[in-house]
């Protein structure tokens, strides 16, 4: 299967083409250009040099979220675009889920972690066990210092002194844009952890077709991003109603 796989849910935006999990190029760009400006024509310049043509792309596969709500929003409408104009069926993956696939680190808890403002990071957790990526918390938006109660938890040594659950994690693996952030803190707190080497730490399309070989695709029309909680702008909308002053 050949896939276009769109990534712009951060800072840095990549486009990828794989062919049965081989990957074939990857175009990765952390410019801190709009995304709008670029995904598409990076899309089109990588598959202009790759030779493919865009109608013999079998799917195209983008991260739905958590993350940015503007590079959500332009990478799921770009991707739609495609999909819909190309007649091809989308995929749409956890950005988290995408980052833990394209981590290698088989000794560690993953640790997805996107700083989502507001005292929070996006987060999910995931092991590779038995060759296999097994998810173990489900993408929230959660505080630090509950990351680090869930991870104590987790990595907490069972009374014989082996790993909990039969397990051979003894350390979470850091990866995203917030894993400096949520390195200092789980360090402060006394959780073992590392970092993932800076070439590896940020999210990438090749990690978002890796996710999608695993996945349902659906129309193009049915495709919606997942923001894990209200925007600014909802919230503050809210917040007006909720003490009755205008909207305007």
């Amino acid at each position: 299967m050949l896939i276009l796989a769109l990534e712009s849910s951060a800072k840095p935006a990549s486009v990828a083409v794989c062919a049965d999990g081989e990957l074939l190029g990857l175009y990765f760009q952390n410019s801190g250009l709009t995304h709008s400006r670029t995904l598409l024509s990076m899309a089109e310049s990588l598959l202009a040099n790759l030779g493919v043509a865009a109608a013999d792309i079998d799917m195209v596969a983008v991260s739905r979220g958590p993350g940015s709500f503007t590079g959500v929003r332009i990478g799921v409408s770009a991707a739609k675009g495609l999909a819909w104009g190309l007649g091809k069926p989308i995929c749409g993956v956890s950005t988290l889920e995408a980052m833990a696939r394209q981590s290698p680190e088989s000794g560690a808890v993953l640790c997805p972690v996107m700083d989502a403002r507001r005292g929070q990071v996006y987060n999910a957790l995931f092991e590779w066990r038995g060759g296999a990526l097994a998810r173990t918390r489900e993408d929230r938006a959660i505080s630090l210092e509950c990351l680090a109660e869930d991870l104590r938890a987790l990595l907490a040594p069972a009374p014989n002194g082996q790993a909990p659950l039969g397990r051979a994690a003894s350390q979470a693996y850091l990866v995203g844009d917030g894993a400096e952030l949520a390195r200092c803190y789980l360090e402060s707190a006394g959780i073992p952890c590392r970092m993932a080497p800076e070439l590896m730490r940020y999210q990438t399309a090749y990690g978002v077709a890796l996710a999608a070989m695993g996945a349902d695709p659906v129309p193009a029309i049915e495709l919606e991003p997942s923001y894990l909680r209200p925007s600014q702008a909802e919230r503050e909308r809210e917040r007006r109603q909720g003490d009755g002053s205008s909207v305007f």
